[in-house]
């Protein structure tokens, strides 16, 4: 009895022996995995799909700032030699043209010859060059450029195909994903570079960005290089970094490749980016606002404003909220922007509407932003004016609109409201960024003219239980929403 038992125990060390090496092995392979021993596979075969660029500007010497140097200075007579040897054009001397140069980096899409840089490495160049990884230089022609995501379309001619990397699908890189950059750090030729995501979709400064962060070594020159992950794959344009001292600190950006894309195939096709355009001004619809309104949540697009064009003709209004375009759920602004631009122009897509508790399902035919943002605001008609009324409410003074008002304000004679005359810098409105000079021309999602209105829209809030009140304010045309608490009123 006791030998079966020993046996048993034994066997079952064993077994637990054995479960504890497999567990090790999968470690091990999942450590392996996660940190790759070496990138020198991935960097051979992606390489030759990497370029340097070389741009050439003409422009005139002397058009910058001149050196400060005091009058009788013994160093004066020295900078008029100087700037005369260059054609500076001191002492009315002629300013003689150069040529400047600058570098950056790129990769091939296709073997036929189409490249991607960014638009600040090629822009206002009379002349690119790429030099490839075995040397070799071919001239390119700039194909199209969009300067909102900063990307740019080359074409090269060569004699055979060329070596090329394919875009892979940004949306799945992860944080923590390892990624490579390669590029022409200052001038120093091909360089390689790994790091991992660190962040997905900041944005910098433009519309339509969607950058990974990472903490691979970017640095000037390499701007329009690719970011590729282990597999290969272009999933970023690295673009941009944050640093004090303009050299890598690391904090990268790389604009995602499934915006580039998207732009890359329009400017194949196009030569230009074509955009869809709603027709709105909007807002993100804040925590207060959701309240005011009585919204379950903080979420959508809240109108700000409808100029003429595809929403107004859709039958859109300010003050309607939008949760779902084209069948997808709007999270906030910066989402729908990236929407509808990436929706195609022309296209009659189906936009949800919150207005006035009630849900409404507007079909909104799309134009084009670029050709829109040139158009012109058509003329107002006159209107008469009644005698103003003044009013102290909400930590505001408000008056009504009077000629004089309507003149210094620079205000169409189609837009009334009240305007503030000045704003209490203890209230709340104050803090939300009500100024003296505003119009306030929405009160309650209802428009307003007279003080009288305003109060009316101000005993339905209250008679329907709200804490504050949603008022619509312009500030030399920008249209926003602010919720204002009924206490301070």
């Amino acid at each position: 009895m006791a030998e079966a038992q020993t046996l048993s125990a034994r066997s079952m060390r064993a077994m637990w022996m054995g479960v504890l090496a497999v567990a090790l092995l999968l470690a091990q392979a999942i450590s392996a995995r996660a940190l790759p021993e070496s990138f020198a596979d991935l960097a051979e075969k992606i390489s030759p799909a990497v370029v340097n660029i070389t741009t050439s500007t003409t422009v005139t010497a002397g058009t910058g700032p001149a050196p400060i140097v005091p009058e009788g200075s013994p160093f004066e007579d020295f900078f008029r030699e100087f700037q005369d040897r260059n054609g500076g054009g001191g002492n009315g001397g002629e300013a003689r043209p150069r040529r400047s140069q600058a570098l950056g980096s790129g990769f091939v899409i296709s073997e036929d010859g189409y490249i991607v840089t960014n638009n600040h490495v090629i822009e206002n160049a009379d002349e690119i060059q790429i030099e490839f990884f075995d040397g070799n230089l071919i001239d390119a022609e700039l194909v199209g450029t969009d300067p909102k995501t900063d990307i740019a379309l080359l074409k090269v001619t060569a004699d055979q195909p060329l070596p090329f990397v394919s875009f892979g699908d940004s949306d799945t890189a992860r944080v923590g994903d390892w990624v490579v950059a390669m590029g022409n750090p200052l001038g120093q030729g091909f360089s390689v570079s790994a790091g991992i995501v660190s962040a997905r979709n900041r944005a910098l400064s433009g519309t339509y960005d969607d950058y990974i962060q990472t903490d691979a070594a970017i640095n000037r020159g390499n701007s329009g290089g690719p970011l590729f992950n282990t597999n290969g794959e272009v999933i970023g344009v690295n673009t941009a970094i944050l640093s004090p001292n303009g050299g890598s600190i690391g904090i990268g950006f790389s604009m995602a490749s499934n915006v580039v894309k998207r732009v890359v195939d329009q400017l194949q096709q196009f030569g230009e980016t074509r955009r869809g355009w709603l027709g709105v001004r909007i807002q993100d619809v804040t925590p207060d606002m959701a309240e005011a309104m009585g919204l379950a949540e903080a979420a959508g697009a809240m109108v700000t404003d409808v100029p003429e064009g595809p929403a107004m003709e859709a039958g859109m209004e300010a003050g309607d909220v939008i949760t779902v375009f084209d069948g997808v759920e709007v999270e906030d602004t910066r989402a729908l922007v990236r929407q509808v631009g990436n929706t195609e122009v022309g296209k009659t897509v189906r936009v949800v509407v919150l207005r006035n508790g009630e849900t409404e399902t507007l079909k909104v035919t799309l134009g084009r932003r670029e050709t829109a943002e040139d158009s012109a605001v058509p003329a107002a008609q006159i209107q008469d004016q009644a005698d103003p009324q003044i009013l102290d409410l909400m930590g505001m003074s408000l008056s009504e609109l009077t000629p004089e008002l309507r003149e210094q304000l620079e205000l169409d004679q189609d837009i009334d409201g009240l305007v503030v005359t000045d704003v209490d810098e203890m209230a709340e409105a104050f803090e939300k960024g009500v100024r003296a000079g505003d119009l306030i021309t929405d009160a309650g999602q209802q428009k307003i003219s007279t003080v009288a209105e305003l109060q009316e829209q101000i005993t339905v809030a209250e008679e329907a239980g709200r804490r504050s009140i949603l008022l619509l304010i312009r500030r030399q045309g920008d249209p926003r929403f602010v919720a204002l608490p009924l206490e301070d009123k």
